[in-house]
């Protein structure tokens, strides 16, 4: 929109500020750094072990030894913190996701050796069941319905094993209600006071998780069936700021929007309402886009991918978890 009193072509030339790329640089209203990075990392069972995730050419399943030495690879580049998600084996799991408990399970044994070897990065770990479960849900199913309040209850034991392992935050994401407090006030029971709370509060029933689901190995327990009864609704925006305000006043530290790039305008309305740090997940199948159109010879992927970056700075994000965090950090460091 032109304003009063601003001169017209030819007296107004916008090109000269695009004119050079140090002008560009100086101009430049939104900019990326490895800083506002988060690298998601999926742990299976087993010493020098890496599994590539067909549906995501480039990210692999790994070992716990090896997942530490990615955790060091984070810490050279400048990425302040990783995420941590199982590959839980078959014959643990259970329609209670009963090993989400056990102390000594996939993920707390993984934040243990990741802490003994490394300092200074942030590990985030996920709450939810569906990596656990034998039917692939996020929560414990009777007579084919999600129960919230009992799967609360267990969504806070998981919490607390992660905490005590060494976890510095927890991340819930199965979008029970009322969760969030119940964790909070679980962990400050305990005297974890300390450690924080990244909600997952506005994540949506998408179609984007699909590879993600392969990764993990949910896919097949969860088939045909779907999360709509506690994902939300692609088609709602005010309803996320509803679910952000009850994160936010049940204690989260910071609150998530999931998936990343299609969501933009809920990254925006969250974080101009409530100033929180507020971060976005490029799932999945974002990512898997991206890299399969670029293996295709469709797009530029190392163009692509920081310019995806620079959509999520500009639409308010803090921070985004993706899985190319460590190839983002070597070309902004380039």
């Amino acid at each position: 929109m032109v304003q009063e009193g601003q001169s017209m072509f030819p007296g107004t030339r916008m090109r000269r500020n695009r004119a050079d790329q140090w002008v560009r640089r100086l101009t430049r209203e939104s900019s990326v750094t490895p800083d506002d990075l988060i690298w998601p990392l999926f742990v299976q069972e087993g010493t020098g072990e890496r599994t590539p995730v067909p549906s995501m050419p480039g990210v692999e399943r790994l070992s716990i030894d090896l997942v530490v030495d990615a955790v060091g690879e984070a810490k050279r580049l400048g990425i302040p913190a990783v995420a941590i998600f199982p590959v839980t084996p078959q014959e643990l799991k259970t329609p209670d996701g009963k090993e989400s408990t056990n102390s000594d399970n996939l993920v707390c044994r993984t934040v243990r050796a990741i802490k003994e070897k490394h300092d200074g990065v942030g590990v985030i770990c996920d709450v939810a069941l569906d990596p656990y479960t034998t039917h692939g849900q996020d929560g414990i199913v009777r007579d084919g319905k999600i129960l919230n309040d009992e799967t609360v209850e267990v969504l806070c034991q998981q919490a607390f094993v992660q905490a005590r392992a060494g976890c510095d935050v927890i991340a819930p994401s199965d979008m029970m209600d009322g969760r969030v407090g119940a964790i909070r006030n679980a962990l400050d029971e305990e005297g974890l006071t300390e450690v924080s709370l990244l909600a997952y509060s506005a994540k949506y029933a998408s179609a984007f998780y699909g590879p993600f689901r392969d990764a993990v190995g949910s896919a097949q327990s969860l088939g045909s069936a779907d999360k709509r009864t506690y994902q939300m609704d692609p088609a709602n925006t005010d309803e996320a700021l509803r679910e952000v305000a009850l994160d936010v006043a049940e204690g989260a530290d910071m609150v998530m929007v999931k998936p990343g790039m299609p969501y933009l305008d809920i990254v925006r309305r969250v974080k101009d309402t409530f100033g929180l740090p507020t971060f976005a997940y490029q799932v999945s199948g974002e990512y898997a886009m991206l890299r399969g159109a670029a293996d295709q010879g469709w797009l530029d992927w190392e163009k692509g991918i920081v310019e995806s970056m620079v959509c999520f700075k500009r639409a308010g994000a803090d921070g985004v978890l993706t899985y190319a965090a460590p190839e983002i950090a070597r070309l902004l460091g380039a």
